[in-house]
């Protein structure tokens, strides 16, 4: 399965790098293949380490402007024009999506792929891996939108919620048949 991730290339604390290490170990060893932005740094970078030290492939999506900061030796590498490009690159190269701890560019990738699949668009599961609690705030908003009739689908149908990486994984794997 082709996992596209969605993260933050941000260095930062044990709090979220645990968990993503523990997902990319899990998908690698998987056989999957982690499709993500492509940088070498932060949290992409432990996830790709993760990934590749696992034995499994890695697919990156860089932009121009970014490209000094792409990881070397990856399976497959492609540099899109801008961001919106990346995105549609990214989603089309995915079985799958895993969003976890980010700032606002993952927010506007998390955003897009539900939107996508509140329209039909695209049946690709999507999990939000909520590390630490820190999609919470998120999670809550997702469910007023959702109370109050701003989503014409069930929020089940949209995203799943994991609190562990174990259970992102095993989520994937059945919702795609791999299980």
């Amino acid at each position: 399965m082709n996992i596209c991730v969605f993260l933050s290339a941000a260095d930062l604390p044990e709090t979220y790098t645990r968990p993503a290490r523990e997902f990319a170990e899990l998908l690698g060893k998987g056989g999957h293949t982690l499709v993500w932005g492509g940088s070498d740094v932060g949290l992409m970078k432990v996830v790709a380490d993760g990934v590749q030290e696992a034995g499994g492939c890695l697919v990156g999506v860089t932009v121009d402007f970014l490209a000094a900061k792409a990881r070397p030796g990856v399976d497959d590498m492609v540099i899109a024009g801008d961001l919106a490009e990346r995105k549609a690159l990214l989603l089309e190269k995915a079985d799958a999506v895993v969003i976890m701890v980010g700032g606002t560019g993952t927010l506007d990738e998390a955003t897009e792929i539900l939107e996508l699949k509140k329209h039909g668009r695209t049946t690709k599961p999507v999990v939000l891996l909520n590390s630490a609690g820190f999609y919470d705030g998120l999670k809550e908003q997702f469910r007023r939108m959702e109370d109050e009739g701003f989503l014409p689908v069930p929020l089940t149908d949209l995203v799943f919620f994991a609190e562990e990486p174990v259970g992102a994984l095993a989520h994937l794997e059945e919702a795609m048949g791999t299980r």
